[in-house]
């Protein structure tokens, strides 16, 4: 009870809900399943090499797949954020920088998952090439 509480209370999960569950999601399944194959790619790294070649190319195709989610993600809330500005006319400053920190949390978020995995697979294929 204590631990659902903590998360709800989380200010990553009031960011990921910010940026809207839908590409938020769809960018953090990408970022865990690259995270899974950077793992088996690591735990096949000398014992089946053409293995773990393989899961580190997936993790970098679902790595930039995040990036990309999380682009279009950010270009969608632009879209949006426009259109609300558009229909109510004139907008303060205020509400103007909400709509675009909302807007790029989803780009922020995607290049995490672009980042991290990335830093696996350098790795990886340093330990590949020995």
């Amino acid at each position: 009870m204590l631990m659902l509480s903590i998360l709800l209370v989380n200010p990553f999960v009031d960011r990921f809900m910010e940026g809207g569950p839908l590409f938020m999601s769809l960018i953090l399944i990408c970022l865990i399943l690259a995270l899974i194959c950077i793992v088996i790619a690591f735990l096949n790294v000398k014992k089946d090499e053409v293995k773990s070649k393989k899961m580190t190319s997936l993790a970098s195709d679902i790595s930039i797949l995040g990036l990309v989610f999380g682009l279009l993600g950010s270009i969608i809330g632009m879209i949006m954020a426009f259109d609300a500005i558009s229909a109510l006319g004139d907008v303060s400053q205020g509400m103007m920088a909400s709509g675009l920190k909302v807007a790029f949390l989803t780009t922020v978020f995607g290049c995490i998952t672009f980042i991290l995995p990335r830093i696996g697979i350098i790795i990886l294929k340093a330990l590949q090439r020995n």
